[in-house]
Order: structure tokens, then C-alpha cells, then sequence
């Protein structure tokens, strides 16, 4: 009797231990995911996509953070450097090679061959670029935006001026445009000492054959001249020094620039704003039918080498990108996708100006890939501050920044 009341025990036990194995087992893993949405209080793609990935998934609970722009990097930086890294994290383009190249993204090209539901033929080639290193991908895009010339359609028409293909017809319409006495001038863009001025600037470079590593060039002396002229005749206002794209893109809504550079993110702003008929072309080129680039803006998202969890980790890209044709409808973001249609916005102009942007982001070079990317765009946008402001002539000040960026990239 006593040797079936130890069997019948230790039966119970091992029993228990089987049920609370099994318990454990079935304990849901956290997923740590980091982005700037969410960050000044109205949702995006990353704090929604993160809500409904958790809810629909029992084995899963995610923990959310919003961060600010200018923290999220050096956050993660220290963060990665304490073992404390999130599992997924979101960055800007050119901050993804910072963390790429040192081996603090996980490698997931494996898994992108497995996937049904991320394929890297459908991203256009800027983006896609972007989240590579050394030929292995390290992320996803996660959405992605450009640059073109918004015009506006009346004073273009009242002074015989087809919207400009070339760089010479862009200064040409901007000094026919140009009306001191209606406050208004030819054109305006962002030449600001900050990334916005290299992100405006650098295509440029592009057009006239350079890169991120060789912007001494000929086209880009020639940019530079050119952008001086436009500020010291007034056909650009001084302001273009300081303004951001945000605020320049107000001086082409309130009807006191004919020409803007800027994005996409301008056209539900612009549609309230603007008083007059508008519309979208290219960015010009060097000579009819040259060689075309635009700035790639957007961020993506990736996984930290440190995750604990890469497989529930990348479930979490694959549901994200499964959701990018929600993007625009939902957010007002371009999907880094060329196999999503956008639906129709209700606003022709909304619409036409769209599929400029679209077309804008086959020939969007991403701003780098290199680790050191701010210390480039640095040397960029001072050469052009110094350029803009008379303090260099064009080509001793792309020559100081060809030397610190060999400085930087030798």
C-alpha cells in the first residue's frame, strides 16, 4: 500500500511537471519594436501594424515605443551598446548602414528567399538599396517618399512658361516668374546647413555623374552658380539659407513662389492651402533627355542581431509588409513597392501629381549606403551654405568637400 501511494505520487508529479512543461512552453515571447510613429501623437504604419500584429497573435506580445526623430539613433546606439537593443527597430534610410555595417542588423536574406510575403523584386531599386550591405539584406523598406517641381499653373500660364525639363529652363522660368511688386518669387527650395539642403542637392550631384564619394563635378559647380545667381538677382528668396521644405513649401501655397521643390508629403497641405490650380513635373535635367536622379527619403525597418526571437521577430516584418498597400489610403505615405496601385485620392490633382512622384521613384538614390553618412552629408551641405553665401566660389567649396568626405570613405 505505502509502495502505491509513492508510485501514485510520483506519477501525480511527474504528471505536473509534464502540464506546467507544457505551461511554459506556450508562455507568449515579447517582441521590443521601436519607431518614431506614434511620436507626435497621431498614429502611423509601426505603432498600428505593432497593435494589430499583437492582437492577432497568441504567442506574442509586443512592447511598443515611440521615440523622437533626432533620439531614435542614439537611443539604439546606446541601447545595442548596454544589451538592452530592441528586437525591431525603425530608421531612416541613410542612419541603416550605420547599424548594417557593424553587424547590428540581422542578416535576414535567408529568410527573404523563404517568404511568401516579402519578395525584393517588388521594392523599387533606391529603397531596396538601401537596407542592403555588402550584398545581403538587412531590412525592409518601410515606406519611402521623393522630390519634384510643383508649379503653379495660372502664373506659368500668364507668362508663357512650360514647366522646366533642363536646369537652364528652370533658372530661365524662375527669373521670367519672378514679380517683386505681387511678392512673388520665381522659385523656391531648401538650400538650409542641415540634411534637408543635402537631401534637395545631392541629386544633383547625381545627374552631373558624381555620388555621395565624388561631388566636385563640373554639373554640381555649375548647380551651385546657378542656385547663387537665382538668390543674388531675387528670383529665389534669401530665406532658401534657413527655410526647411516645410516652410519653403508655404511660400509656394501662399502664392508667393511660381516653382517649389518638394515632396508628396506636401499634397493634402497643399490642396487645403493653395488657392490657385498646381501641378507636379520631374526634377530637370542637365540637358534634354540627360541622365535623371531625386532624392530617396522614407525609412525602414530591420531586425537587431541581439534578438532573441528572429523567428516571431520575422513574422513581424512579413505581417508589416503585407500591409503596404495600406499605406497612402490610411497614412498618406508612398509604399517603396512597384507592384501596388494607388487607389484614387478623390482629387485629380492629387492624383496626377502622384503618379509623377511614382515615376520620380524609379530614378530616388538612397543618400549613401555608409556608415559615416552624416559626416558626408555635413560636408555637402556646408559646401553648399558656403557656396550660396559667397563665402567660397563653387569650386573650392565642393573641393573642401571632397576632401573631408575622402577623409571619410578611404
Amino acid at each position: 500500500m505505502k509502495l502505491s501511494t509513492i508510485r501514485l505520487w510520483a506519477g501525480t508529479a511527474i504528471a505536473g511537471m509534464a502540464l506546467s512543461g507544457a505551461a511554459l512552453a506556450q508562455e507568449p515571447v515579447t517582441l521590443v519594436i521601436w519607431s518614431i510613429d506614434g511620436a507626435q501623437g497621431r498614429p502611423g504604419p509601426t505603432d498600428t501594424f505593432s497593435r494589430e500584429f499583437d492582437e492577432m497573435n497568441d504567442d506574442i506580445v509586443v512592447e511598443y515605443r515611440a521615440l523622437q526623430f533626432d533620439e531614435i539613433v542614439n537611443e539604439t546606439l546606446r541601447a545595442y551598446a548596454s544589451g538592452n537593443a530592441p528586437d525591431i527597430v525603425s530608421f531612416d534610410n541613410p542612419d541603416f548602414a550605420l547599424f548594417s555595417s557593424r553587424g547590428a542588423m540581422l542578416d535576414i536574406t535567408d529568410m527573404v528567399a523563404e517568404s511568401d510575403a516579402i519578395d525584393p523584386e517588388n521594392y523599387f531599386e533606391g529603397p531596396l538599396n538601401s537596407v542592403m550591405w555588402e550584398g545581403r539584406m538587412y531590412g525592409i523598406p518601410k515606406y519611402t517618399d521623393t522630390i519634384g517641381v510643383f508649379y503653379n499653373k495660372d502664373l506659368l500660364e500668364a507668362a508663357g512658361v512650360e514647366p522646366p525639363r533642363t536646369w537652364a529652363e528652370f533658372e530661365a522660368a524662375a527669373e521670367k516668374l519672378t514679380d517683386p511688386a505681387a511678392g512673388v518669387y520665381g522659385a523656391t527650395f531648401s538650400a538650409r546647413g542641415n540634411e534637408e539642403g543635402t537631401f534637395q542637392f545631392l541629386p544633383v550631384i547625381q545627374m552631373s555623374g558624381g555620388d555621395y564619394s565624388n561631388v566636385n563635378t563640373p554639373g554640381a559647380q555649375e548647380a551651385l552658380a546657378r542656385m547663387k545667381r537665382m538668390i543674388d538677382n531675387g528670383w529665389a528668396s534669401q530665406d532658401v539659407l534657413t527655410l526647411g521644405q516645410y516652410d519653403s513649401t508655404g511660400t509656394f501655397n501662399s502664392g508667393n513662389a511660381a516653382m517649389a521643390i518638394s515632396g508628396p508629403w506636401e499634397l493634402d497641405r497643399m490642396s487645403e492651402d493653395a488657392q490657385f490650380e498646381w501641378g507636379v513635373t520631374l526634377l530637370p535635367t542637365f540637358e534634354e533627355g540627360g541622365a535623371r536622379s531625386s532624392a530617396l527619403g522614407g525609412f525602414n525597418l530591420g531586425i537587431m542581431s541581439t534578438t532573441e526571437h528572429p523567428e516571431e521577430a520575422f513574422r513581424a516584418l512579413e505581417y508589416f509588409a503585407e500591409q503596404d498597400d495600406r499605406l497612402f489610403p490610411e497614412f498618406n505615405y508612398l509604399p517603396a513597392r512597384n507592384d501596388i496601385e494607388l487607389p484614387s485620392s478623390g482629387n485629380p490633382a492629387i492624383d496626377e501629381a502622384l503618379a509623377v512622384f511614382q515615376e520620380q521613384l524609379q530614378y530616388a538614390q538612397p543618400r549613401g549606403p555608409h556608415p559615416d553618412w552624416q559626416q558626408i552629408s555635413k560636408a555637402i551641405y556646408d559646401a553648399m551654405q558656403a557656396a550660396l553665401t559667397g563665402q567660397a566660389e563653387p569650386e573650392a567649396a565642393l573641393a573642401q568637400a571632397q576632401a573631408t568626405i575622402d577623409g571619410v570613405v578611404n
